[in-house]
């Protein structure tokens, strides 16, 4: 792989700033974390984050709203924003000739905004809207209550908020959010391109070396979730299922061991879950799993989605799967994982906003960057006896599973 150039610098307000040089790109990506996410919104106000994320950018410094999307157009930036559970992040990408001056108007947004009032209405008609596009959605509203589920509160809680809860927040709850989480102690950029760190340095700190340090929010203590099983009735002919266990966090030292494990389970086409449950038996039309997480706590969540009368077997095989990956693991399994992780690196490598968020989350978990070819490495080296092991030490067992449907499903009391 191409030669990559990290760096990083923590300014004396401490913000911090994390790059990496790519060779061959013409473009510049930025990924600014700030700590204002949804678990920082106050009880009975989930949603204040989201509305917070979009109310923000209406407007900053010497532009309205119209006047900031048409500088961050003429720049040709490729932008977003939103609340996740720990930040509300800025990213975008831009040609490196154009970085300087699309920063400089993040510096606006980040430390001067309007926040107007007038808008207020429709950033939370937005984040509304989001909410109930999930609603609608059987298997976005599934994934959304099983990590509510598996993940203690208010980790597990929908990022966009709770629907309740819109009507009660008002502006002064926003602009409250940001005076409490706005600051350049804990916040991260990254940037990757066609950049030089010195130059992109000098920029950062002419742009955000007056913002002022403030004493950040403690984290919010987690409520666990104590059931196990759950059940919402939904008059339909189709049924959704989610299942959850546990897994390792980003970081932890069989983090890659985890993430093949997975792979073989939900890895595309010839996947043990895609070929067992839907093509060999014909029991769902979709079936997936994923490995995710929140710092120090890791989850692999399922999702399946199938008819009334084939929900029961379908949960039932989906569970022996996930149990039976313990058994063994062919060699061309692991192959075949390997083999998407390089064409995933080759593409990252060319993306210069892949690399940004990648190495702004990687300093948020690690306080330190993991390379591309380390990953390379990292995976290369695995073992079918390396995953095997992690498998038989972090089994598939003590499962939180959600069914949303016309009837509860009976969990085995021999797997669950």
């Amino acid at each position: 792989m191409g030669k990559q150039l990290i760096q990083t610098h923590q300014f004396a307000n401490g913000l911090t700033l994390v790059t990496e040089t790519m060779e061959g790109v013409q473009s510049a990506a930025f990924s600014i974390m700030v700590p204002g996410g949804s678990i920082y919104d106050e009880p009975h106000r989930r949603g204040t984050a989201s509305i917070l994320s979009d109310l923000i950018t209406r407007g900053a410094g010497p532009y309205n709203s119209q006047q900031l999307s048409c500088a961050l157009d003429d720049l040709g930036v490729q932008r977003h924003e939103g609340a996740s559970s720990a930040h509300i992040t800025f990213s975008g990408a831009t040609l490196a000739g154009n970085l300087g001056e699309t920063l400089k108007i993040y510096g606006e947004i980040l430390k001067a905004p309007h926040l107007p009032k007038d808008q207020f209405d429709a950033s939370r008609a937005g984040t509304a809207q989001a909410l109930l596009s999930v609603e609608d959605d059987p298997r976005q509203k599934a994934m959304v209550e099983l990590k509510r589920r598996t993940f203690p509160a208010p980790w597990g809680l929908p990022s966009d908020g709770e629907l309740a809860d819109l009507q009660h927040i008002t502006i002064k709850d926003v602009q409250a959010q940001y005076e409490s989480c706005f600051h350049p102690n804990e916040t991260i950029i990254g940037i990757a391109g066609k950049i030089d760190f010195e130059e992109v340095k000098q920029m950062i700190e002419e742009i955000f070396g007056d913002w002022e340090f403030r004493a950040g929010r403690e984290e919010p203590d987690l409520v666990p979730e104590e059931e196990k099983i759950f059940f919402t009735e939904q008059e339909s002919t189709q049924s959704h299922i989610g299942i959850a266990y546990d897994a390792v966090p980003y970081g932890h030292p069989d983090y890659y061991a985890a993430w093949a494990a997975v792979g073989i389970l939900s890895g595309g086409m010839s996947s043990r879950l895609f070929t067992e449950v839907r093509e060999k038996r014909g029991l769902c039309y979709t079936v997936s799993a994923s490995l995710t997480g929140m710092p120090g706590l890791g989850r692999v969540l399922c999702y399946a989605g199938t008819t009334t009368e084939r929900a029961q077997e379908t949960l039932d095989v989906t569970l022996q799967e996930l149990v039976r990956v313990g058994e063994g693991i062919e060699e061309s399994e692991l192959e075949r994982c390997k083999a998407r992780a390089k064409s995933s690196l080759v593409m990252s490598q060319e993306s210069s906003s892949s690399r940004a968020s990648s190495i702004a989350r990687d300093w948020y978990y690690l306080q330190r960057v993991t390379t591309l070819d380390q990953i390379s490495e990292e995976i290369q080296q695995l073992t079918t006896k390396r995953v095997l092991d992690y498998i038989h030490t972090y089994p598939a067992t003590n499962f939180t599973v959600l069914t949303i449907g016309p009837q509860p499903l009976e969990v085995p009391s021999d797997i669950s």
